[in-house]
């Protein structure tokens, strides 16, 4: 009786209804399986570091994240908190392989196996793992040992990505710091480091093969910190300025972050990587320092922050790679109060440990919202990817219903 309206319609609208039914059941099932994933998606992302004890919750730093609309992160670990704190968020997120792991991963595939079966793929698909770092500067960097394990462990995770059915969807990549160059001025002057060449190249090749980027960590502000007396503030701070002419190539610099890529593009092209992307994983300007940390103030960090947040935004190359647009992740989210080292690696932060900004670049605070704006603040921060992710299970579940359904009564 309560499927008569179903039962009456006529053979010919039944195989048409059918039809139609059959193939957006089918659609969802294969949309299910696409790897719709990006490493990256626009042009701005931040580091999330959590060397902090009074920082907000992970759950809190979703709302942040949503609301100042950054799509991309960068973590140091592959905190369980974390990951689980993302789930449905839509937010791309670049997991850490921690340099402690590295000599014991670099020993077979099979330990890259059992990392990531306990530490990414359980967090998958709901949370977007879209990239693994392996390390962190360690080309350059005082263990040397380090040095020789890096390509294993790199391969190694690279396989068990593979082994896995993850390869596809998640980058397998390793940051470097600006101590891997020789020389990196001028720009068209950079080459890497001769002791370190031997196992950069490798490497190189290897991430050529699997169509990784390079990816760098380039801070003017540590450049204009060791030299202040030769390099132009504003130059490092993307102000007005008379710039810098690399006479080899005739090519005008404005800013040193521009700068700063090139140079990797050119030590690329030297070592025989012309088509491979750069992609800088860490920037950033410190808002405090030590008396001898020149440049390191609030005002610097907010000009540093914003002028990087504009340039971003327009989604343009460098002078040697206009058409290379520029990718970045600002270091850092927040200020962190464990971090070892000068008063300046504790206040690199976006945000101020309570959630409120350190400084205005368009940014708000964490705030605490009535259940409304929480709920608006959500679905706004989902997007399409978001509402498609949290609902293409149950239009599957509905299809396969009517579906069924309609078989049945024929």
């Amino acid at each position: 009786m309560g499927h008569s309206s179903i039962v009456n319609i006529p053979k010919t609208q039944m195989e048409c209804l059918s039809s139609s039914l059959c193939f957006l059941l089918l659609f969802t099932i294969s949309t299910s399986f696409l790897n719709v994933d990006a490493t990256f998606t626009g042009t701005y992302g931040v580091n999330y570091g959590r060397l902090a004890d009074n920082i907000p919750s992970p759950h809190s730093v979703v709302t942040l994240l949503k609301a100042a609309k950054i799509k991309n992160i960068r973590i140091y670990d592959a905190a369980p908190e974390v990951l689980t704190a993302f789930k449905g968020s839509g937010i791309e997120i670049v997991v850490g392989l921690g340099t402690e792991f590295l000599k014991e991963i670099s020993i077979g595939e099979d330990r890259a196996i059992t990392w990531i079966k306990e530490n990414v793929q359980p967090y998958l698909p709901g949370t977007h793992i879209s990239g693994i770092a392996v390390g962190n500067e360690i080309l350059g960097g005082t263990d040397r040992v380090l040095w020789e394990v890096l390509l294993p462990a790199v391969k190694n995770v690279y396989s068990a990505l593979g082994q896995l059915g993850l390869a596809s969807s998640i980058e397998v990549s390793s940051p470097h710091s600006e101590a891997v160059f020789a020389n990196s001025y001028p720009p068209s002057a950079c080459i890497f480091k001769e002791d370190i060449a031997g196992y950069m190249k490798p490497l190189l090749e290897f991430f050529s093969q699997i169509k990784s980027p390079f990816y760098i960590n380039a801070y003017p502000f540590l450049a204009y910190k060791s030299d202040p007396e030769h390099i132009n503030l504003n130059y490092a701070l993307f102000k007005s300025n008379p710039g810098i002419l690399d006479t080899k190539t005739n090519l005008h610099y404005d800013n040193m972050f521009d700068a700063m890529v090139d140079a990797s593009y050119f030590a690329l092209e030297k070592a025989g990587y012309d088509k491979m992307e750069v992609i800088v994983s860490e920037t950033g300007w410190a808002s405090k320092g030590d008396q001898d940390e020149a440049g390191a103030d609030a005002q610097n960090a907010r000009t540093y922050n914003l002028n990087l947040k504009k340039r971003l935004a327009k989604k343009k190359g460098t002078p040697h790679r206009p058409k290379m647009v520029v990718k970045a992740y600002i270091f850092a989210l927040f200020n962190e109060n464990l971090k070892p080292g000068p008063t300046s690696e504790r206040n690199f932060g976006l945000f101020k440990a309570d959630g409120s900004i350190s400084y205005d670049i368009g940014f708000t605070g964490l705030v605490a919202p009535n259940a409304a704006s929480s709920f608006l603040l959500n679905y706004k921060g989902m997007g399409f990817r978001g509402w498609f992710q949290s609902s293409h299970t149950w239009v599957f579940t509905s299809c396969a219903a009517v579906l069924l359904l309609i078989l049945s009564s024929t």
